[in-house]
C-alpha cells in the first residue's frame, strides 16, 4: 500500500502528486480496470459541471495531477468521473456500532490482487477543508476515512441500473470526510448533492450516531439501528425494500449475501461483546464467511480497517486480515 501526504492547496496538492508519479515514470494516461470509451468521455464532461457546483476544489486538484503528470485533464476526468457508473470490481463489507462505551467503524474493501500494490493511504490537510486519514484503490476519490472530527465513512459498490450526472461514491465519500463533523450534516448533505452512481455509504461520528444510507441517482434511504439493536451493516447491495428494483442478481457480487450475513449474525449474537477486538475478528472471518477468498482468482480483501471513535484510534491490516495483524496508525490525530 502506497501512502502519501497532501497538503498546501488542492492544486498543489495534486500538482505535487502528478510530477512525483511522472518522475517515476508512471503516467496516468489509462486505467487499468476498464477502458476509457467515448460514452465514458461524455459522461465526464455532463459530470463537470455539477463538479464545478458542488465540488470545485476536486477539479483543481485533478488540473494539478494533469498538469504535474503531462496528461490531458479530460482523461482523468474520464477515468476518475465514470468509475462506479459504468462497471468496477470493487466489493467490500462495512458495519458500525454504538454502546455507548464503543463506537467503532469497520471495513473490508475487496479488490484485485494483480493491483494491490497500487492501493493508497492518504493523509490530507488541504486549505479550506477538513483533514482527514482515508484509503483508496484509485486517486483523488476516497473508500473509507476518518476525519479530524471523529466522522468516519465507508462506501460499498452496488452495481448501477442507472446513473446520472454527478459525484460518484469515491467522490462522495471525500466530500463527506472533507466538509462534515456529524452524520447528521453527512445526511443532509447527500440529499442536496448530485448522486450519479449506486453505493451504500456507512457513516459513524463520535457522539455514536451510525447509519447506513443506500442510495442512487433517484433514490436515498437512511437506515438507522433497529429497536434494541446497536449496529449497522452492509455489503454489495441494497437491502431496504424500497430499494430492491434496483438490485442486479445477475451480477458477481463477490458472496456479498455471504458477508452480509456473517456481519448481521456476529453483530446480532454478539451484543455482550462489542469492541475493538471483536471488530477485528468479524472482519478476519473468524465468524464465518469475510475475507477467505481465493487469491489463485486474483480476488482478496486488500486491506482491512477499523476507526475507533472515542479512543480516537485507527487500526488498519494492509491486505487480508485473515492472515496479517491490524497494527495502528498514530499519525493522524482526531479532535
Amino acid at each position: 500500500m502506497y501512502h502519501g501526504r497532501f497538503t498546501g492547496t488542492h492544486y498543489n496538492a495534486g500538482e505535487k502528486w502528478g510530477s512525483l508519479l511522472l518522475k517515476n515514470g508512471k503516467k496516468l494516461d489509462h486505467c487499468p480496470t476498464f477502458a476509457l470509451t467515448e460514452d465514458k468521455y461524455a459522461f465526464a464532461k455532463e459530470c463537470i459541471k455539477e463538479y464545478e457546483k458542488y465540488f470545485p476544489e476536486i477539479l483543481e486538484e485533478i488540473q494539478g495531477i494533469a498538469d504535474g503528470n503531462k496528461v490531458p485533464v479530460e482523461t482523468l476526468h474520464a477515468l476518475l468521473f465514470s468509475m462506479y457508473c459504468f462497471e468496477f470490481d470493487n466489493k467490500c463489507t462495512c458495519f458500525a456500532l454504538n454502546t455507548g462505551d464503543e463506537v467503532i467503524f469497520a471495513r473490508n474493501s475487496d479488490f484485485l490482487v494483480s493491483l494491490e500494490k497500487l492501493y493508497m493511504n492518504c493523509l490530507y490537510n488541504l486549505k479550506g477543508s477538513y483533514s482527514f486519514n482515508g484509503n483508496t484503490t484509485a486517486f483523488v476519490q476516497m473508500e473509507d476515512g476518518i476525519n479530524c472530527h471523529g466522522l468516519a465513512v465507508g462506501l460499498t459498490f452496488v452495481y448501477p441500473k442507472l446513473r446520472k450526472a454527478g459525484l460518484n461514491a469515491g467522490m462522495l465519500t471525500r466530500f463527506l470526510l472533507e466538509k462534515c463533523k456529524t452524520t447528521a450534516e453527512a445526511i443532509t448533505q447527500l440529499h442536496k448533492l448530485p448522486i450519479a452512481s449506486a453505493q451504500t455509504l456507512t457513516i459513524a461520528d463520535k457522539s455514536g450516531e451510525i447509519v447506513v444510507v443506500e442510495c442512487n441517482p433517484k433514490e436515498i434511504q437512511v437506515i438507522r439501528p433497529s429497536n434494541g439493536e446497536q449496529f449497522v451493516a452492509t455489503a454489495n447491495n441494497f437491502n431496504s425494500e424500497k430499494m430492491q428494483l434496483y438490485k442486479n442478481p445477475d451480477i458477481d457480487d463477490w458472496r456479498s449475501v455471504d458477508r452480509y450475513q456473517t456481519a448481521l449474525r456476529a453483530l446480532k449474537e454478539n451484543m455482550d461483546c462489542y469492541s475493538l477486538a471483536f471488530a477485528q475478528d468479524v472482519l478476519a472471518g473468524k465468524y464465518g464467511f469475510m475475507c477467505q477468498y481465493d487469491r489463485k482468482q486474483n480476488a482478496d480483501t486488500v486491506w482491512s480497517v477499523v476507526y475507533d471513535l472515542k479512543r480516537k484510534q485507527i487500526w488498519r491490516v494492509e491486505g487480508n486480515p485473515g492472515r496479517k495483524k491490524f497494527k495502528e496508525d498514530s499519525r493522524f490525530k482526531l479532535d
